[in-house]
């Protein structure tokens, strides 16, 4: 896919831009382009730009980059609204009419209702695990009762059986004597 973009030329903090057609995969700075369009000199403001070949591109279907298609509007290359292309400070959601965030902001916001619904049922669910977890502990009481009453029900058994060990221990000396007699 093609691209009209500028193509950084000049000493340094002397800039000055080509404007090129290139491809979009090639790097901005890497110096082969498809042709060169128009140049820009911000220092002194000086513009020069080839309309007709610039229409003959974006009508083969290059796309010009945000900052390109300003300048095109500026200069009456092309008709429509500017783009803006300065950043946007954190906290502000202002966006103007026609711009690309507006076209990107229906998916974020589907995005974020989806996220929202997903909240909602993580809560839903928790507050039904809550409920569970309230019913759970009169349920464990019981089982709990139960227990202690194997436990003193172990408890008299092992009683009888320390009792019985006893009685065969007088057993066994009754049978000794017995036998010596």
């Amino acid at each position: 896919m093609l691209k009209i973009r500028f193509f950084r030329v000049g000493k340094k903090k002397q800039p000055s831009f080509k404007i090129v057609v290139t491809d979009k995969r090639r790097p901005p700075s890497g110096g082969r382009f498809v042709e060169e369009v128009g140049f820009l000199n911000p220092i002194t403001k000086e513009k020069n730009l080839k309309a007709e070949r610039i229409k003959y591109w974006i009508s083969k279907g290059a796309k010009p980059s945000d900052s390109v298609y300003n300048l095109l509007i500026k200069e009456k290359v092309l008709e429509g609204k500017k783009i803006p292309v300065h950043k946007k400070k954190k906290g502000k959601k202002d966006v103007e009419k026609g711009t690309k965030e507006e076209i990107k902001k229906p998916k974020e916001v589907k995005a974020e209702e989806k996220k929202e619904e997903v909240k909602k049922e993580v809560k839903e669910a928790k507050k039904e695990e809550n409920k569970e977890e309230i019913k759970k502990p009169e349920e464990i009481k019981p089982v709990e009762e139960k227990v202690e009453e194997k436990t003193k029900e172990e408890k008299s058994e092992e009683k009888k059986k320390e009792v019985k060990p006893e009685e065969t221990k007088e057993e066994t000396t009754n049978e000794k004597p017995k036998e010596a007699a």
